[in-house]
């Protein structure tokens, strides 16, 4: 893979787990690839199939839901519907051409910092490795063919 290409993957953290690990990640100094961007949501479960697919739209190259481990989501039951919509949402990308591989789900306490680093720097590699996303090379093509629009 080209030394120039660098990722843009996008992480929902949940805010009660996953943003809290985050953080902690963040004061504790602990490395972390800089290819990443975090969205905080109430919930995992808040986390909208559609916006997960605009996100790809709009030029990102993975894209991380993190959010409680399973039976200590502080809405009962978000990260269950976390898990249903990540399995639908694999089957989706697949069919348009995206490798599910791009969508990753991750489970991350608060008191789990130097965890939330290794899964953040291992996606950012297998990102990396998968290259640039065909969404977005397709989205460029048709901006580039897409006649100018000038002033009158």
């Amino acid at each position: 893979m080209s030394d120039s290409f660098k990722p843009r993957v996008i992480v929902f953290c949940c805010n009660w787990c996953a943003y809290a690990g985050a953080d902690l990640a963040g004061v504790s100094r602990l490395k972390i690839s800089p290819h990443f961007r975090i969205v905080r949501t109430m919930c995992s479960g808040r986390v909208d199939p559609e916006l997960v697919l605009q996100s790809f739209l709009a030029g990102a190259d993975g894209i991380m839901i993190a959010g409680c481990h399973p039976g200590e989501c502080h809405y009962m039951e978000g990260n269950y519907k976390t898990m249903r919509r990540v399995a639908f949402l694999r089957r989706i990308l697949d069919g348009f051409g995206i490798d599910p591989e791009r969508l990753a789900l991750e489970w991350v306490s608060a008191s789990e910092g130097a965890r939330f680093q290794e899964v953040i720097n291992e996606f950012v590699e297998r990102i990396e490795k998968l290259g640039p996303s065909p969404v977005k090379r397709e989205v460029g093509n048709r901006k580039e063919d897409a006649p100018s629009q000038s002033a009158p």
